[in-house]
């Protein structure tokens, strides 16, 4: 048996059939009021059936007045909640595990759909796409950590498996923790052990609400790859805290909408032929905590999936386009039928398109469409198409 194929008992008890993951996907194809569709309905059938060992949502948003993009799923209070259980029965109906992925915004919020966005402190994002945040006060933060811990426990009457914490990216769990973006001088800014308060905080009250037995986990950068930010160094310190909390789930990524690190964009030519782009730092992370370790981020070829299991460098290989393309990848990497999982290049060549990536986010969304309508994902999906769609403008003669 492959190293990816075995399976995993969490902290909780829990025991997870594999090693892969579907790391979180914006998918934007909820109802308007963010209830759970049809089309999602769809699209965690198919991801179900493809026989990854956890699902992890995209963005579920704890505040229907702040939301990451349009047509996102909501959990506010128990309303959507019979909806939220379809949901589990068709995800974990092969026996995947669906987690929801929990977040807020917070400056990350776009004018069109936010115009009084919160922060921790009124550090605005470099674009006219967004307005200035207000600082967020105290009852309202208090209040938030509220929200977050209701929407883990509606994640767990539905009947999924887990719950994860979104901090990393540059959402508000992220701008709490960055001392660019929280210059607040209060007890919630500051020092690394104020900045860390508010995830602490919301850990804290979801595991009171959800008891020991319900699997919590969180997303975290490695660094946000900014001048003065969240760095390196802070990370590994506030994962320790996590840890020593009893966090049952690590997944390291990197970088922010600002600094994409996250997809590749950034990245030295040489870290690109590694695959893993945070492996270096995930080593260190290794030594230094107990908790279960999950990558995300430029894995695509089955023996390095197999060797970065194997070697006790991680627990859980995250993939995230790759099940845009191919629902199917992870039974096709365990029985060999798939060997290297990497996505379709999406080049128009125009230097001034392709150099920015605008393309990338757009044409794999349209990928979860698809799939959304109970079709098949189209690898060969004409980036032009997407371009037209996306910018109203026809293609470049």
């Amino acid at each position: 048996m492959s190293a990816i194929s075995q399976s995993f008992t969490l902290p909780s008890g829990e025991v997870v059939k594999n090693r892969i993951a579907k790391s979180a996907l914006s998918e934007g194809i909820a109802e308007k009021n963010g209830r759970p569709s049809e089309a999602l309905f769809n699209l965690y059938d198919q991801w179900g059936k493809g026989g990854a060992g956890i699902l992890f949502s995209g963005n579920t948003m704890v505040d229907k007045d702040h939301l990451v993009n349009a047509n996102v799923m909501i959990a506010e209070d128990e309303e959507f909640l019979d909806d939220y259980t379809t949901l589990a029965d068709k995800a974990q109906a092969e026996g995947s595990h669906l987690w929801m992925q929990i977040n807020h915004p917070g400056r990350q919020a776009p004018i069109y759909l936010d115009k009084a966005p919160v922060s921790p402190s009124n550090v605005g994002m470099p674009s006219k796409l967004y307005v200035q945040p207000r600082p967020l006060t105290e009852d309202e933060i208090y209040d938030l950590i509220d929200r977050y811990g209701t929407a883990a426990l509606i994640a767990k009457k539905s009947g999924m498996k887990g719950a994860q914490i979104h901090g990393a990216h540059g959402y508000l769990v992220s701008q709490f923790l960055s001392p660019l973006t929280n210059i607040r001088k209060d007890k919630w800014g500051g020092s690394l052990e104020n900045r860390a308060r508010f995830v602490l905080e919301i850990y804290r009250d979801m595991r009171k609400k959800c008891g020991a037995d319900f699997p919590l986990g969180i997303k975290i950068n490695s660094a946000d790859f900014q001048r003065g930010a969240f760095t390196e160094e802070e990370s590994m310190e506030v994962i320790q805290m996590l840890d020593s909390e009893g966090m049952d789930l690590i997944e390291v990524s990197g970088g922010t909408y600002e600094r994409a690190a996250m997809v590749g964009t950034q990245h030295k030519e040489s870290t690109l032929k590694r695959e893993a782009y945070f492996i270096e730092f995930i080593r260190k992370v290794r030594e230094k905590i107990k908790s279960p370790l999950m990558l995300t981020g430029g894995f695509r070829t089955v023996d390095t999936m197999n060797k970065a299991i194997e070697n006790n460098e991680l627990d859980f290989v995250g993939l995230g386009r790759p099940f845009c393309v191919f629902p199917d990848v992870a039974n096709d990497l365990m029985s060999g039928k798939m060997t290297d999982c990497t996505v379709p290049d999406l080049l128009t060549g125009v230097d001034k398109i392709d150099m920015t990536g605008m393309l990338q986010t757009p044409w794999h969304q349209f990928q979860l469409v698809r799939m959304g309508k109970g079709l098949k994902p189209d690898p060969n999906m004409d980036v032009w198409y997407v371009y037209e769609k996306v910018t109203g403008r026809k293609r470049p003669v």
